[in-house]
Formats: C-alpha cells, structure tokens, sequence
C-alpha cells in the first residue's frame, strides 16, 4: 500500500526562546558553548529571566524538520507531547500552522509544556537549555501506529533517548513502520547524547535504522577515530544511508557504494544556526520520499539548510517549494 504521509517526526515538542547574546553572556552562566544541556525547571527560569529579549516559537528537533517537510509541500505530521497550558497553545498552534498534523491530546496534568533557551553569540553559534517538561514523558500509548505505518518514513530524534518511557515510545513508532515495510531515520541530535547512549545506539542501529542523520562530531562519536573518513566509513557500514552535515563544507551522504558531496549553498551571512541540521534532514528526507538520487536529496538538504541559517529562528521564512524550484530542484 502506498504511504498516505511521506514523513512522521517523533521528538520532543518544545517551545523555542532565541536571543542574541554576546560571549561574555555564556562563560558569566556557565554555560557549554554549542550544546544542548538539559536544565531543571528552576534553571530554566533563571536562565530566562537572565536572557535579553527574544523571538518565541514553536520548536522541537523533529517537530522542526516536519515543518521544513511541509514546507516543501510534503505531507508531514508529528508526534509528542505538551502540556495544557499557554505554551502548549502556542506549541499546536505554531506547527499546525506549518501544515504539519499533529493530534496527540495535550497532558491535563504533570510538568509545565517544554521550552529551549537558545542563546545565538555573533559568530552565529547556538547554545541551548532544555526544560524538558511534559516532551519527556512521551509513552507509548501516545505513538498513534496506524499514523506511523501511514508514513514512508518515520523520522526519530535522538534527543528523546534521555528519558526511558520516551525511549520505549519510539521503540514502539520504529516497529510499527518496520512492520508496515516503512523506512526508519534516526538524527543523532548532539555528540554528547551520542555519547550518553553510543552502546544503545549502535545495537539500535543494526537492528532498525535505516537512515541516519548526523553532523561530524556526531558521526565521530558514534565511532571514535583518528579522522573522520574512517568514522563515516564504519557508520555507514552500519544502516542503509548515512548524511552527515559539515558547516560550511557542506554534507555528504553515503548509500552502500554510492557517495555524494554537496558544496553548502552559498548565502550573504550566516545569521543563526539553530535548526540547521533540523532542516538539512527535512530537505534530504522530501527528497528520499520521492526516491530522489543520493546527490538531490543532500542539495535539498543543503538548500533548505541555508535558508533557515539566513535569519532568526529554527523554521523557514522562505517556502522551501519556492526555493527549490527556482533551483531546479522540484518536481514537476
């Protein structure tokens, strides 16, 4: 049966604060430069009351990469979890919005809806603080199977790997689509997180991914090496495709003996870089659901990488459709 969706995301579902703070701001609170760090819920308060002004939006890894999807005019839908409360509103509202479904009920009880601080330094680098909240507490009743094996892909965040019920719910969404004969991608989300769940992880991978996304610290601490080639090369013996994005050298993908290197697309200036790999992911992954060629799939991915990177925020500005057909990238 063909897929009703081309891609399902699961991943946490967080409300995003971006502010623009110097260097000075991250080494005063101690914060990890380039990570993602999980706070408490009073960290995450004081953090925000200490942040200047800035721009809120619904966000989330996956929930990102499905906008992005949508944005193309692929047929995406998400899940996760938020609380009843004004940010879970602005959560539904924010990716609906996107042309994104997304129908789990919101929690009536429990921990606040989820929020990332997001602290951007001129060199256009995110540092991000991550009140999981209600996103953690994802389980597997929550994971609508039908809705997954509707979908030629189902697309999982590895962020959630940090909380054992939100694991069990994405073991769950990955042996639905198994079953229904459906692709499985796995984002590696943070070196870090890899190297919290690497032993997990890889058996993960030899067991139910087909598809995996990373950036090259990721992808070498999946597979510790003395270069990156050979980190590519091990993990690319592990899953069907392997992307990997570079930063401004652009990504390559890896299929079996297939290889392609995309140069990054070119912009006027890099402004944020939250969301990129986000949107690398939704490129490549609209391209995959239309049995794109390796290559295509990773010049969308960079395409739509470069659009979010050229503003504020983690979800684009500039209908990637739009985009895509002035580069001669659509389909017809």
């Amino acid at each position: 049966m063909d897929p009703v969706l081309d891609v399902v995301g699961v991943g946490n579902a967080i409300v995003d604060v971006i502010a623009s703070v110097d260097d000075s701001f991250i080494g005063d609170h101690d914060l990890v430069k380039g990570a993602m760090t999980l706070v408490s819920a009073e960290r995450s308060a004081e953090m925000y009351d200490a942040m200047p002004p800035g721009v809120a939006a619904s966000g989330g890894s996956a929930a990102n990469t499905m906008a992005g999807v949508a944005s193309f005019g692929g047929r995406a839908a998400f899940i996760g979890k938020v609380r009843d409360d004004q940010l879970g509103e602005v959560f539904i509202h924010d990716i609906r919005a996107t042309g994104v479904s997304f129908d789990v009920p919101p929690a009536p009880d429990g921990p606040a809806t989820a929020r990332c601080l997001v602290q951007v330094t001129p060199d256009a680098e995110r540092t991000m603080n991550t009140y999981l909240g209600t996103a953690a507490l994802l389980e597997p009743p929550d994971v609508d199977t039908d809705l997954v094996a509707s979908a030629g892909i189902t697309y999982c965040e590895g962020y959630l790997w940090d909380v054992q019920v939100a694991k069990d719910a994405i073991r769950v969404a990955m042996a639905a689509a198994a079953s229904a004969g459906r692709t499985v991608a796995l984002a590696l989300s943070d070196s870090f997180c890899v190297q919290r769940h690497r032993d997990e992880w890889l058996d993960l991978i030899e067991d139910r991914v087909d598809v995996i996304f990373a950036n090259e610290a990721e992808v070498c601490a999946l597979h510790p090496a003395d270069d990156f080639d050979t980190a590519l090369r091990r993990t690319a013996a592990m899953a069907r495709t392997v992307a990997v994005t570079r930063g401004a050298g652009g990504s390559v993908a890896v299929r079996g003996s297939e290889s392609a290197t995309v140069p990054a697309a070119e912009i006027p200036a890099v402004v944020d870089a939250t969301g990129a790999g986000d949107l690398y992911a939704a490129g490549f992954l609209w391209g995959l659901a239309r049995g794109a060629s390796l290559i295509r799939c990773a010049a969308l991915g960079n395409l739509a990488a470069a659009e979010v990177i050229s503003h504020v925020g983690a979800r684009p500005k500039t209908p990637l459709s739009q985009l895509a057909a002035s580069a001669g990238l659509a389909w017809r």
